[in-house]
């Protein structure tokens, strides 16, 4: 198989050391196993920067749409109602959610490339005083804009109502002090930003809210209040846990740890992603997100000028060399998307920016 490192918000590139530890076959019974799972909500728990007596963490079989779908169908009662703010794919998607468990729901929308303002979430909850719950998405990578939610949890919590994050690929890459921005429910995936293999999602539940959610789920496998009851106990999962992805996880966080925890990986992120505008924009190749709502994960970038080569052109070019990129997402342009979470580096960065040009050139000159 022809090996390739991942530009993509992912699943993304892993070290050697975490892919070594899916080679073990661990019992789901035994508890040296079962202490895994409690010293891997521990640690989310520090990484949240909130307290075991008020907070607690939840992990939960599927990708990060299990985890969304699990906190929305499982704390929004039959009479409550949500607001979404959405302004990409992924908020889209929570509205998807809400349509399909019949939960009551209103979307804010705002264009793609702007991020949702604290002001009119703020005033869309005084004039309805029925929205119980508002969920959003930190880390929009169907653009790669960075959303205000330190702003609008300010707004949320002002007019006394729940606070929902999706964080899926920015926990772990961006500081999130969850209480303080005033979110009760966060989720986050294994396989972003901690640099685990895809398999589960997390949730960072406020206790009180959480117990007050029993019985409520519309689901039984994605029951959130049930699966932490469980949990609770002495680690064990209600139905069968990915046993190979929870060690594979636990040694991304002890790595994460070694490279100086989330400042450090954000550093480097933010460093990956700052050095690929530069390298691009020296090719003419500009971001589709202005420098203020940026995100350090992924980048949105418009085709350059007079160039009509297709996505998979570009796409077989550079994997062939080395690397995978993702297509564009946002409807009313060409755009391509270079993600840079994971083990890349300034080495992969200027490879990779290296690997566009001469693919520019080779194409121009045909």
């Amino acid at each position: 198989m022809k090996n390739y490192k991942l530009l993509t918000p992912g699943p993304l590139t892993t070290t050697e050391s975490v892919k070594k530890e899916m080679m073990f076959d661990h019992c789901t019974w035994d508890d040296d196993y079962k202490q895994i799972t409690q010293e891997i909500r521990k640690n989310l728990l520090e990484l949240a920067h909130v307290s075991a007596d008020e907070y607690t963490a939840v992990l939960m079989q599927g990708s990060g749409t299990f985890g969304v779908e699990s906190v929305l169908t499982s704390v929004i009662g039959e009479t409550d109602k949500l607001l979404i703010a959405a302004n990409g794919a992924y908020g889209e998607r929570m509205g998807d959610i809400a349509s399909h468990a019949k939960i009551g729901h209103v979307i804010y929308r705002e264009h793609y490339n702007e991020v949702p303002k604290a002001e009119a979430v703020e005033e869309m909850l005084k004039e309805d005083a029925a929205i119980t719950h508002v969920a959003m998405v930190h880390s929009e990578t169907t653009s790669g804009i960075l959303n205000d939610i330190q702003a609008v949890g300010k707004a949320v919590k002002e007019q006394g109502r729940i606070f929902i994050v999706d964080a899926m690929s920015s926990f772990g890459g961006v500081d999130i002090p969850v209480k303080e921005w005033g979110i009760d429910f966060l989720i986050s995936s294994a396989n972003k930003c901690i640099q685990g293999v895809p398999g589960f999602s997390f949730i960072i539940a406020r206790k009180d809210l959480l117990i007050a959610s029993a019985g409520k789920a519309r689901s039984l496998s994605l029951d959130l209040y049930d699966q932490w009851k469980t949990m609770e106990v002495d680690g064990k999962w209600r139905f069968t846990s990915p046993t190979h992805v929870v060690l594979a996880f636990a040694q991304a966080m002890k790595e994460m740890k070694e490279e100086g925890g989330i400042a450090a990986r954000h550093e480097r992120y933010a460093s990956n992603n700052r050095l690929l505008i530069e390298k691009l924009g020296e090719l003419g190749i500009r971001p589709y997100i202005d420098e203020t709502h940026q995100g350090p994960i992924i980048t949105t970038f418009f085709y350059p000028e007079n160039c009509h080569f297709s996505f998979q052109e570009m796409y077989e070019y550079i994997k062939e060399r080395g690397y995978a990129i993702y297509p564009g997402k946002v409807t009313e342009a060409e755009t391509f998307r270079i993600g840079n979470i994971g083990e890349i580096y300034k080495e992969d960065i200027l490879r990779v920016s290296e690997l566009i040009r001469d693919f520019l050139e080779e194409y121009n000159h045909e």
